[in-house]
């Protein structure tokens, strides 16, 4: 399912990298959670954490039904 995962982030990745940030893979928990760190400008923004769940978590999940949901850490 890691494999999986990163495909689906590598999918998302050149919108953040356009704007200064990134975001990298922690782990994915068997319940079906993605744990990523925000790098770059992404890891201060104040929009993080919309662009985590309203972009990163929902490409996600439309790519991988198994995604339950997508936190920073």
């Amino acid at each position: 399912m890691k494999e999986k995962v990163q495909e689906a982030l590598n999918k998302v990745r050149p919108f953040l990298q356009r704007d200064g940030g990134d975001v990298e893979l922690v782990d994915v928990t068997p319940e079906g959670v993605v744990q990523v760190r925000l790098k770059g400008v992404c890891g201060t923004c104040p929009g993080a954490t919309m662009t985590l769940k309203n972009g990163i978590e929902r490409v996600l999940k439309q790519e991988l039904p198994e995604v339950k949901s997508v936190v920073a850490v």
